[in-house]
């Protein structure tokens, strides 16, 4: 009886670690008057990743990534024309794959890339 009792906690914490794993990690990247963060934003290549995007700020902002977003597989969500346009302390979210490698990712609002409104996405 104590094996089978055994053998059954075994099995559930397996199917309950398999459904875990299956759901993708969470990255929130934080916008604000000429910044984001995290810098660089680090993920991981292949695996499943919802990339939350909180505008801080009264100003509207966008996250332009075109090489970035036209390389992952979106899985929700969209960025059209490779950017995510947020107004004034609007939040935005898409669940993607990302390929590997390094992305340059900016604000393409005027002079606000001059401004240092500038990130790098790192996959590996």
């Amino acid at each position: 009886m104590m094996r089978f009792r055994f053998a059954a906690a075994a099995a559930l914490s397996l199917a309950l670690t398999g459904a875990a794993a299956a759901q993708p990690a969470a990255v929130t990247i934080k916008v604000w008057n000429f910044g984001f963060g995290p810098a660089p934003i680090h993920l991981a290549a292949g695996r499943p990743v919802t990339l939350t995007f909180v505008n801080q700020s009264g100003s509207g902002h966008d996250f332009t990534a075109e090489r970035f977003f036209s390389t992952a597989t979106v899985t929700a969500g969209s960025a059209p024309d490779g950017e995510i346009e947020l107004a004034p302390h609007e939040t935005k979210t898409i669940t993607l794959v990302p390929r590997a490698g390094t992305y340059h990712a900016h604000c393409s609002h005027f002079f606000h890339k001059q401004m240092g409104m500038t990130d790098e996405i790192v996959v590996d």
